[in-house]
């Protein structure tokens, strides 16, 4: 199938390099110094979009591509207060929209494992949960969507918690999120409840890009004859 690269960092790179490997054709390789061609994307010449960016670029991508028709694999963060926008060009258009906070086949099996635990927990008020996620100092979103994702999870879990808070103190209500920005850490994330008497703790730590493009490539194979807004659940049958 022919892909389309919007952003070619490193994420780009090694997106490239595995679709290549997958016997896959790279059709648009769209970064800064080369912005104005991605007018040149279209559903002719192009099967799927892959979308690593930037939180400051990601949203305006992401509406080129709605309104083109196109399908989308998007794994940028920090945009997200827009993503309803387009979801509703997608379906008015007939587009695919597929996004993740983490394309990594391992960290979308560790927020189902956050959501089983924080169910076990709920209750269980003698312990109290944190979450804690490292990642490179590049990374330019905090706390990042892998992080949002899973204190969602346990959100949907524990009675009495309704929302997240990052860097601070949490009440009663909400769950504390503790981010840090280290060398080139590629992303630990680990959820901890602590009582008086132990501490139960899950942990995912990624080794490399890899497993994050992997599932980039799966991703964009999946949606090829699909439209509508997609996700990683329902692609792994969750």
């Amino acid at each position: 199938m022919r892909i389309a690269l919007l952003g070619y960092g490193k994420m780009g790179r090694v997106i490239e390099q595995i679709a290549l490997d997958r016997g896959h054709e790279i059709s648009f390789k769209i970064d800064v110094a080369n912005k104005e061609d991605r007018e040149k994307i279209s559903p002719e010449n192009t099967d799927a979009v892959i979308e690593f960016s930037s939180p400051a670029s990601a949203f305006d991508n992401l509406q080129f591509c709605m309104k083109k028709g196109l399908k989308v694999v998007s794994g940028t963060t920090g945009w997200l207060d827009k993503k309803a926008e387009i979801e509703k060009l997608c379906n008015e258009n007939e587009a695919a929209f597929f996004y993740a906070s983490n394309y990594s086949i391992g960290v979308n099996l560790f927020f189902q494992l956050n959501k089983q635990l924080a169910k076990l927990m709920n209750g269980q008020n003698q312990y109290e949960v944190t979450s804690n996620e490292i990642h490179h100092t590049e990374k330019l979103d905090s706390p990042s969507g892998t992080a949002i994702t899973l204190a969602e999870g346990i959100i949907e879990g524990i009675e009495g918690k309704d929302s997240w808070v990052n860097q601070e103190i949490a009440k009663a209500n909400e769950v504390p999120i503790w981010s840090s920005r280290e060398g080139t850490v590629p992303g630990t994330h680990s959820i901890k409840y602590i009582s008086a008497v132990d501490e139960i703790e899950i942990k995912h730590e990624a080794k490399s890009r890899q497993g994050f493009a992997l599932g980039a490539v799966i991703a964009a194979e999946w949606i090829k004859d699909k439209k509508g807004v997609l996700n990683m659940d329902q692609m792994l049958g969750f």
